[in-house]
Parts: structure tokens; C-alpha cells; sequence
């Protein structure tokens, strides 16, 4: 065999091993591919009922916001009507009411002190130089 030929050789069995690994790779590409096909298969069988419920849900959770939006309105009629009632009451008892009562006091108050002695005079005080003296005490201190 000449140089030439054991070359030739080397490289012809050099490209059968390049060839092999080539074709190994490409053996596990595939499975790896058919892996990934199947696992996105399997996903979307099951995203398609999960994304159908999740739908649900979410017109369910708006159909029940609608009802909580029309009741709060609702209530907040109510209360400004509760409110106008109440102003409406306090302006038209309000007034007449504050003046019976007084009224009603000053007949108690003065029935009360008809046969009665007047009420004692409340005590005074004097305040000297920044403080304040009984008048018992400064009665005392005159006798």
C-alpha cells in the first residue's frame, strides 16, 4: 500500500465515524422532537378545557359585579333620601321642638321656685396678686 492509499483509507473511516455520530444525533433529535410534540399535545388537551372554565369564571365574577354595581346605587339612593328626610325632619321639628322645650324648662323652673326660697348666691371669689381667695377666708382674716 502506498501513502496515498492509507490516507485515502484513514479518511474513508474518519467519514464512517463523522457519518455514525451524525446519524446518532440526529437519531436522538428526533425522539427528543416526537418528546416535544407529544408534551405539547398533552398541554393543549389540557389548556383548552382549563382556558373554557377559566372563561366561565371570569363572565360568572362580571355578571356578579353588575349586581354588587346596580345594589350599591341603589343604597346610595337610599342614603341621599335618608339624608333629604333628615334635613327635611330637622328643619321642619327642629326648630319648634327647641323652642317647646325651653319653654317647657322655664315653666319647670319657675313653678319649681314658687314657694321656695331664692337660690343661694354662688360664692366669689377675689383673685389677689395672682391667686384666688374663699370669701370664708377673707372674712376671717377682716374679723
Amino acid at each position: 500500500m502506498t501513502g496515498g492509499e492509507v490516507a485515502g483509507i484513514l479518511v474513508a473511516v474518519f467519514w464512517a465515524i463523522l457519518v455514525s455520530f451524525l446519524a446518532v444525533v440526529l437519531v436522538r433529535l428526533a425522539q427528543t422532537l416526537k418528546a416535544t410534540t407529544k408534551l405539547v399535545a398533552d398541554v393543549t388537551d389540557q389548556a383548552v378545557p382549563l382556558l373554557a372554565d377559566a372563561s366561565t369564571a371570569v363572565r360568572s365574577a362580571q355578571t356578579q359585579l353588575d349586581r354588587v354595581d346596580a345594589i350599591a346605587t341603589d343604597v346610595q339612593e337610599v342614603t341621599s333620601n335618608a339624608s333629604a328626610l333628615s334635613s327635611t325632619v330637622a328643619s321642619t321639628f327642629g326648630g319648634p321642638l327647641v323652642k317647646v322645650a325651653a319653654f317647657g324648662y322655664g315653666v319647670r323652673r319657675a313653678l319649681g321656685r314658687k314657694g321656695s326660697e331664692p337660690a343661694p348666691a354662688p360664692e366669689r371669689r377675689t383673685v389677689l396678686v395672682g391667686r384666688t381667695v374663699p370669701i370664708a377666708r377673707r372674712r376671717k382674716q377682716k374679723g
